[in-house]
């Protein structure tokens, strides 16, 4: 997810448009590689820029695609359609602060071997590339161990506050064109080319002409400055990247809108964010509550089978966010469900499995804290077991199951957040996108609704234990 992909998304949409198409739909900061390839082949995405060195390390990782003859014909096989080269190659390259360089005399990457006290910075994904880092470091033969991955958006801002010595970079980001950077020569030429082409559908191609057309009207048009001058005036100049992209078409191919660019004020797009969000939260928070009241109240009348119970949705809770995403995407690929896109499966999965664990274990403690003679003066009076649960213990308990449900909801309030990482939309579309663009305004955009829908949950949770809780019980509680 960086600027780049997105002004290309809004290049495509926008060419795609001029040819008359209306239905056009730019989804924009799904992720890494690995989810928009899998989307494209799903049939969730019916094109996307990619570039050819990615496909060869990360997708054709190990088989023989060499030329981009080879890489075509891979493609196909999946039913996938490649372009010619747009024009610009965008390699990594690896980036120091012009004061560091000039201090060390750092001019090439093979230079870093003198000195083993740098600190390395590396995206997050360029850590595990084939061609990435472990590669880098064996070909070079670097020295260096004090190696961290983070977010390739933050990597600038540690840099330049002196947290990291060197990082990874790309060859058209708009940072490199300020003059306080300098990107060592890959004097062993270990970066393969990166062209950028665009991936799309056989299929779609098939069923309307005018996606391999407006396509080929973009092939060879995109040069390498042209691409970081669109990035900088996105990242520094304050444009959008539908702007941007509204200009290199009218410079580039003579295309100009027939109509404005769609405006949207800050208050509308927190009103669809926040409808977006509380998809998310509800669509995952109920089901979870009629799953997991039943098993917290198994839980606690079977001590043998609530050990299992509890260990399984607490082992559930340890998994990292991300990495629960991406294994329930790949389980929804392989099922061929809709992993993409608002009220993501994957998305409503992922907080289903996280709301389990505070409602089951506050389920089985409040049935748990029953005090045994009600339940003894409850059987003497000949009382069924099913109207014992309904009118005596579920009521005993409610104020702790209230409270398991209540943290649910405020926990799956800040982990859908992450769901904007495939499109679901909601609260963190603009987290994600002030990060990419070091933009607090628009972090804040995300980040302060997602608060106070927090207080209003607990807040309206809180009255709801007022009116459905008798206050003997809650004073108990």
């Amino acid at each position: 997810m960086f600027t780049e992909s997105v002004v290309l998304g809004e290049v495509l949409k926008q060419a795609l448009e001029a040819t008359g198409l209306r239905q056009v739909e730019h989804k924009a900061e799904l992720g890494g590689t690995r989810v928009l390839f899998d989307g494209l082949a799903a049939g969730e995405l019916d094109a996307y820029v990619e570039y050819t060195g990615t496909l060869r390390e990360e997708i054709f990782s190990g088989e023989d695609v060499a030329t981009d003859r080879m890489l075509a014909d891979a493609l196909a096989e999946r039913g996938i359609l490649m372009s010619a080269p747009l024009g610009f190659n965008n390699p990594y390259a690896i980036a120091v602060l012009r004061e560091t360089a000039q201090r060390l005399n750092l001019e090439r990457v093979s230079d870093l071997r003198e000195h083993p006290e740098l600190r390395v910075g590396l995206s997050n994904e360029f850590l595990q590339r084939g061609d990435g880092w472990p590669a880098l470091r064996a070909a070079y033969r670097l020295p260096q161990r004090a190696v961290e991955g983070m977010d390739h958006n933050l990597a600038y801002l540690r840099l330049r506050a002196g947290e990291v010595d060197l990082i990874d970079a790309y060859a058209t980001d708009a940072e490199l064109s300020r003059d306080d950077m300098v990107v060592l020569e890959d004097d062993l030429a270990h970066f393969p080319r990166y062209d950028s082409v665009v991936l799309f559908r056989e299929a779609t191609a098939d069923a309307e002409p005018r996606l391999a057309a407006a396509i080929d009207s973009l092939v060879g048009k995109i040069s390498t400055q042209r691409m970081a001058a669109m990035n900088a005036e996105v990242k520094f100049d304050g444009k959008t990247e539908a702007e941007v992209a509204a200009e290199f078409l009218a410079d580039e191919l003579g295309v100009s809108r027939s109509t404005p660019l769609p405006k949207q004020t800050v208050a509308a797009a927190i009103a669809r964010r926040t409808w977006q969000h509380l998809g998310l939260v509800l669509g995952s928070l109920l089901p979870a509550i009629t799953v997991a009241i039943p098993l917290g109240i198994v839980a606690a009348k079977s001590p043998a089978i609530g050990q299992v119970i509890l260990a399984a949705v607490g082992i559930v809770q340890t998994i990292p966010s991300l990495a629960l995403l991406a294994l329930l995407m790949t389980a929804a690929i392989r099922l061929e469900i809709k992993t993409l896109g608002e009220w993501s499966p994957a998305a409503l999965g992922a907080l289903f499995l996280y709301s389990l664990l505070p409602i089951v274990r506050n389920t089985a403690a409040g049935f748990s804290g029953i005090a045994p003679q009600l339940r003894e003066s409850a059987e003497a009076l000949g009382l069924s077991p099913a109207y014992r649960l309904r009118r005596i213990e579920l009521p005993l308990a409610a104020p702790m199951i209230l409270a398991g449900v209540k943290t649910a909801a405020v926990m799956n309030i800040g982990f859908a957040a992450l769901g904007a990482l495939i499109g679901a939309g909601g609260y963190g579309q603009p987290i994600m996108t002030g990060i990419r663009l070091n933009n607090i305004g628009i972090i804040l955009q995300g980040a302060i609704p997602a608060a106070v829908l927090a207080i209003v949950v607990q807040l309206g949770f809180e009255l709801a234990e007022k009116r459905l809780v008798a206050p003997a019980l809650r004073q108990a509680a």
